[in-house]
Parts: structure tokens; sequence; C-alpha cells
């Protein structure tokens, strides 16, 4: 780069920080469909002449194929923690449906943390905008997006010490339990969760996740799910231990959860999820016996 930060020639950077600026619109700017810097940005300013003014040629490269390498090294590391995110999705959609999605929801959605974790934060809501995107099974899409996001914020989330035993014992209707911040409660239509482990797996295998075998294999899976009728699911997700675990809910579970997540009491918790329930009245106090001690066992209550 220039080595000085105030400099007088026109055109060139007065200051270090409008240099610093200067260069971050240039490397995050998207790159062309040939995956290289563009010559001209969309909003009509040449990448030469930015590149000529905030950072030096040498005996081997221009100032141009020089800010070129950051600006695709960028670019490459967000491609590439996009599909560590959500490799299901890539099962789902194909490779070619996979990238044009990514490139899109990157170029109207970039960045705007200094952790990539964030990345895929606005991907549901950006869908939802964008359902061209979504592929001839656009439920079964979407809802392994749901689950995929799911499952970052349950491994990076919060874990806050749990509910002492007395204090669980003093608990009456009127009381507002609070749960773990990495849990999460999906209502799915369809049992994407095996899935995503299968994918999870293979990813992780020794094998490499393009292997012909196993993307065959994946596909298949896809196929045989997209041409199953619906079958509505609900999950947990949450972490136990540095992993990520599934934990399929019958319906009344999963109306206690969430409703115990928005913050509702425990009696009213309890009311919304046995209304209307197939569970006899004389079989209700085991079940929520049985579904607090689980929970509780599971460390979900916190103080």
């Amino acid at each position: 780069m220039s080595g000085s930060s105030s400099q007088s020639a026109a055109g060139t950077p007065t200051g270090l920080l409008e240099i610093q600026r200067r260069m971050a619109a240039a490397v995050m700017h998207p790159l062309t469909r040939s995956e290289t810097m563009p010559r001209r940005r969309r909003d009509g300013t040449s990448n030469k002449s930015e590149a000529d003014a905030i950072i030096r040629p040498n005996d081997r490269l221009t100032s141009f194929e020089r800010l070129e390498i950051y600006n695709r090294q960028y670019w490459f590391r967000l491609y590439s923690s996009f599909e560590e995110d959500f490799p299901g999705l890539q099962t789902i959609l194909g490779r070619a449906r996979f990238d044009s999605l990514m490139r899109a929801y990157l170029t109207d959605c970039p960045s705007e943390s200094f952790t990539l974790r964030n990345l895929g934060s606005r991907l549901e809501a950006w869908l939802g905008e964008h359902p061209e995107h979504l592929g001839p099974h656009p439920q079964l899409a979407l809802d392994m997006v749901r689950l995929e996001w799911a499952h970052i914020e349950a491994f990076d989330s919060e874990e806050r010490p749990r509910l002492g035993a007395k204090k669980f014992a003093a608990i009456d209707e009127n009381s507002t339990l609070r749960l773990q911040p990495h849990l999460r409660v999906l209502a799915l239509s369809w049992p994407v969760d095996d899935l995503l482990l299968q994918v999870r797996t293979e990813n992780g295998s020794a094998a490499s996740s393009t292997n012909n075998a196993s993307v065959a294999r994946r596909r298949r899976h896809v196929r045989h799910i997209a041409g199953m009728a619906p079958r509505p699911i609900q999950l947990a997700i949450h972490r136990h231990e540095n992993t990520v675990w599934y934990k399929e809910l019958s319906p009344e579970e999963y109306r206690l959860l969430a409703a115990l997540i928005e913050g509702k009491t425990l009696g009213e918790s309890i009311d919304l999820a046995l209304r209307d329930s197939e569970i006899p009245e004389e079989q209700r106090p085991a079940f929520l016996q049985e579904a607090f001690a689980n929970w509780s066992m599971l460390g979900w209550f916190t103080s």
C-alpha cells in the first residue's frame, strides 16, 4: 500500500481513515460472474483508478491486480463460510442453484458484523422476499434453512447456570421460568433433521464431501423426503457438552416450551400446551412431571 497517509496528488487519499474506507469499499464490492474484480462498480466508481490511488504496483502485478487479490480473498472466504453454515440447503438445491442463491443473498445482505457467524442471520427473511431461489421444493428448503440457522445459534449462544433444586421446588403457576439462551424450538413441515445429520456426518468424515457416491446418497435422500407427504415435526435444538443435539417433541411439549420462551407464566404455558390436547385428563400430571424432569436433567432451566 501507499507508504504515506497524506498525499497531495490529485485523486489520492489524504488520511489513513479515508484510505481504509476506500480499500474496504473496493474489497467488499461483489465479484463478477467470472469471480474477478469488476473494472467499474455499480455506482460508476473505477476500481482501476481507486487501485492506483491506494495501492502501489510491484515488479509483477499492477495496482489493480494487487487490489483484486484482496477482493477475491474476501469473497471466497464469505462463500466458504456460507457453504459451511448451510450444507443441508446446498444438498436440497444442488450446486448450481445454491451458488446462485448464495451470490444473490450476499450481494443484498453483505456481512455487517465482526464475525462471520452472523452471515446467514437474514437468510430466512430474505428468502421470504425472493422465493424464486428456493427451487422445486420450497418448503423443504425453507425448513432446512430454519434448522441450520437454529443449529448455529444453539452452538454459539450463551449457557447460563442451571436453576437449583431449591428454586425449582419453589415455582408455582405464577412463576416465569427462564430457559437456556442456546435452546431453540421449531415447528417444521418436513423431517429435515435426519437429512441434516446425514449431511453433517458425511461432511465430517474422512471421505471428501464432494465424493460422487456421497453426493448421490444425499440426493437420493432428498428425493425420498420430497416424494413423501409432508410430516409435521417439532424439534428442540440445544447444546450439551459443546455438541448440538436435536430432540423431537410432542405437540404439547413444543407448545409448552414455546410459551415459556416467550415469557409466559408457568400456568399460562401449561394451559396453552394442553389446550385441545389428546392426552387424557388423568394422564396430564404424569406427562408434565416427566417433561419437566427431563428438561431439568438436560439443564434447560436457568436462573
